[in-house]
């Protein structure tokens, strides 16, 4: 609001029209601001918007806590154990076929290395030429190399480049192999590992050497001459006496859905041992438990009222958020066939009674006892939570419960016509507001203007008054 500092002299110099003004313009934005008016009512809207935010991510989570027992894997969770996990160890997929096999280890896999022919003088230039790396594997005895279907590297050395420089261009040059440098009393060496390891991760270096004599002990041959080489090993193993290798130490599916990784070789067999572990499905209904109670806790407390203050949370007494309430308890308490099992308390799952002069809050607890008893027919508990095999995807209790927050999560369900309904709310408020804001802007500078002017015009009357009276007392004084 524009001040009036000078404004009032017209007016007898006393009169607050800033004062005036701004009462004017508080009394038509009065809807705005009162108690319970626009800005609250924005206000309360927000909050809401942000709690059902809430609760849909909860139910988000309590749905993949349900799909977790819905899925096949999350019924079919094995252990896997090694008499000796320091030699050999394991680990198998859910729905690995329970088993037992003895594991011997001959050899671990190893990668090709090799190691020049000292040269000397150190640090001084080996000799210009090229040099050629391919991966291949060798076999037989001699041992002779075949080229893999990987395209040879060549490198080019300049008549300047030193063991350190070739090693760098090795290095850089993308090819499957590592190069450092040796140096001992005798000089220097260039030592060459592949970087994978098995039979068929060999590699050969050949020389193209630019003094036109190949294979000697001068110039850029003296990298190939001489050297030794350790060959690449692929890792041998028996299972149950049946001979199996790998190019690295891990087995994978050699045994369907089972993984063993050698980490030694072995004196004695090393029983593998895969058995069905049902601490999966517990730990998975212990999830979906404490998925709910997370969820229905949130709701009690958006919904409570407080008898000591008289007062009631954000949603106490809001229709959708009972609703959601009702429909989350109502799938509770599916009856699911005629089996043994057909409600969550036959499984353990029950709600929490309370203590004391506590009521139920409808929060659940997973009784252990209960379910372990339950678990003993563990294909039972599967058919309740994800229905018989040959059934529909709607027979189980899990499946039924899913079927619920999917349509509550859908992009036409509950969460997203809410949303719907909070935008429209919000956009109606702004408007609103908009609309008053700027009656009472318009209010504003008219009230300022016709102040201004009837400051103007009184101040003119004020001055002609005066000289009125100044010329009366003059006139007064010469009679």
């Amino acid at each position: 609001m524009a001040s009036f500092s000078s404004l009032g002299i017209g007016l007898g110099g006393n009169v607050d029209v800033n004062g005036l003004i701004k009462a004017s313009v508080d009394a038509v934005k009065l809807p705005i601001t009162k108690t319970g008016g626009l800005q609250q009512q924005a206000a309360l809207t927000k909050a809401k918007v942000s709690a059902f935010g809430q609760f849909k991510s909860m139910v988000s989570t309590l749905s993949d806590s349900l799909g977790k027992l819905t899925s096949v894997t999350g019924w079919n969770g094995v252990s896997a154990t090694s008499s000796k996990s320091d030699q050999v160890s394991v680990s198998a997929v859910g729905g690995a076929s329970p088993t037992s096999f003895s594991v011997q280890v001959q050899n671990l896999a190893k990668a090709q290395s090799s190691i020049s022919a000292s040269l000397q003088p150190a640090k001084e230039p080996v000799g210009a030429g090229t040099l050629k790396l391919e991966v291949g594997a060798w076999a037989g005895t001699p041992k002779t190399f075949t080229a893999g279907t990987a395209k040879a590297v060549n490198i080019d050395v300049s008549a300047t480049d030193t063991l350190a420089d070739i090693a760098g261009k090795i290095n850089g040059s993308g090819a499957n192999v590592t190069a450092t440098i040796l140096n001992d009393a005798s000089g220097e060496r260039l030592m060459l590992r592949s970087k994978t390891t098995g039979e068929a991760a060999g590699y050969q270096l050949s020389v193209t050497d630019a003094d036109g004599t190949q294979g000697d002990s001068t110039g850029l041959s003296r990298l190939v001459t001489g050297s030794t080489t350790e060959f690449a090993l692929n890792a041998n193993a028996t299972v149950n006496g049946i001979a199996v290798t790998s190019a690295t130490d891990v087995f994978a599916d050699t045994v369907a859905g089972v993984t063993f990784t050698a980490k030694s070789t072995t004196t004695d067999p090393i029983t593998i041992t895969v058995a069905k572990d049902n601490s999966a499905v517990k730990a998975n209904v212990q999830a979906f438990v404490t998925a709910y109670n997370a969820l229905n806790s949130a709701l009690n407390d958006a919904t409570a009222y407080d008898q000591s203050t008289k007062s009631g949370a954000l949603l106490q007494g809001d229709s959708s958020a009972i609703t959601l309430q009702n429909t989350l308890r109502m799938a509770l308490q599916s009856v699911i066939g005629n089996g043994a099992l057909r409600n969550l308390s036959d499984i353990g799952v029950v709600v929490d009674g309370g203590t004391g002069n506590t009521t139920p809050n409808g929060s659940l607890r997973l009784d252990a006892t209960k379910f372990d008893k339950a678990m003993a027919d563990p294909d039972a508990v599967k058919a309740f939570f994800r229905g018989p095999d040959d059934g529909t995807p709607t027979d189980g209790f899990a499946e039924k419960f899913k079927g619920v927050t999917t349509k509550l999560l859908d992009s036409g369900g509950f969460f997203a016509t809410k949303a719907k309904t909070y935008d429209d709310a919000l956009k109606r408020n702004a408007q609103d507001t908009e609309t008053i804001t700027d009656r009472a802007d318009r209010m504003q500078k008219n009230l300022t203007d016709r102040y201004t002017a009837l400051d103007t015009k009184m101040a003119g009357l004020n001055a002609l008054n005066s000289y009125i009276s100044q010329q009366v007392t003059t006139w007064n004084k010469s009679r």
